[in-house]
């Protein structure tokens, strides 16, 4: 099994360092955080220094993975240049276009296939990570027209091996589609939590499980929500204004008629298409991994489909018989 390097290791890098580990791959890390490394040690966990890290991962042709925020992307492939520029690479990075497009500018000559593993929490660091963060998880894995297979298939395999489902998809639908269902809901927690904090102390006392649940990541470190936002702006801003004219719908009927019908009608029937998916039957099939593969596999990414294994020459996908 290729070892793994993890470059960050808060929720998301820690939970990955945690799994590959679980999985019986050779894996270490290395963090900015003191607290982050010194916690990571003291549960048996090897966590160096960066240099060392990526020296390492060079002599032994290693998987790194990049887990940092968006801002820190660029200074850590830099140092990825100076010691293994041809590298396998992988990312678990919220946001896929500007990390493919710093790939191309520092690490042309690098093995990339970007990933996103769609398992969060509120908290963050270390502490908050488990190695089984990422089970039954989807896990979208980039496939653009010049990324190689086999790069794909080891950012793939180490998603499997985490025991998460893969979802292949370009990066550009990727962040159209996260836009939509991660990015816009941390923007409308922080309104919501905001507008019922602008209630006063009587609002936020009676405040019960459809605030809690709307507010929750409003909890999330600021840093983080505000990297991962902005740094998806204009698929944001695409989202943002599909939303503000929903809103503008609804205040529209209320004010005129009173009625809520069709805001509500549509939200319910779109929640109802999520549990569907989500419990709906599934029927397998098998994707040749040859020259037409990238094509069927976003095809199939595109429908809600998933693969759940990989063989030496195929891809095993299931695909919800609702989409």
């Amino acid at each position: 099994m290729r070892a793994v390097c993890v470059i960050g290791l808060g929720l998301i890098g820690g939970s990955v360092l945690r799994a590959a580990t679980a999985a019986g791959r050779p894996a270490w890390g290395s963090t900015a955080s003191e607290d982050d490394a010194a916690a990571a040690r003291a549960g048996g966990f090897d966590a160096v220094e960066i240099d060392e890290a990526l020296r390492r991962a060079a002599a032994e042709d290693a998987l790194i993975v990049v887990a940092t925020p968006l801002t820190a992307v660029r200074g850590v492939l830099r140092k990825i240049a100076e010691h293994a520029p041809r590298a396998w690479l992988t990312d678990v990075v919220s946001v896929k276009d500007p990390v493919a497009a710093e790939v191309r500018s520092v690490l042309p000559e690098a093995r990339y296939a970007g990933g996103h593993p769609m398992a969060g929490l509120s908290s963050s660091g270390w502490a908050a990570g488990s190695g089984e963060l990422f089970s039954g998880a989807a896990w979208a894995v980039t496939l653009e027209e010049d990324t190689s297979l086999e790069a794909w298939r080891e950012a793939a395999q180490l998603a499997l091996d985490c025991g998460a489902q893969v979802v292949p998809t370009s990066a550009a639908a990727h962040d159209s589609a996260v836009a939509r269902i991660s990015h816009l809901p941390h923007v409308f927690a922080a309104v919501l939590a905001a507008t019922g904090a602008d209630g006063g102390p009587l609002a936020l006392s009676l405040a019960a499980g459809s605030f809690r649940d709307g507010t929750r990541v409003a909890g999330s470190s600021p840093d983080l929500v505000r990297a991962m936002t902005e740094g998806n702006r204009n698929a944001l801003l695409d989202a943002v204004d599909d939303a503000l004219g929903r809103l503008g719908a609804a205040r529209g009927s209320l004010a005129s008629t009173g009625g809520l019908k069709s805001t509500v009608d549509a939200g319910y029937d779109a929640r109802r298409y999520l549990d569907d998916l989500a419990t709906s039957d599934r029927t397998s099939t098998t994707v040749r991994l040859d020259a037409t593969a990238p094509e069927r596999l976003r095809e199939i990414g595109e429908i809600g489909g998933r693969v759940v294994a990989l063989t030496a020459d195929t891809a095993e996908i299931e695909i919800p018989t609702a989409a």
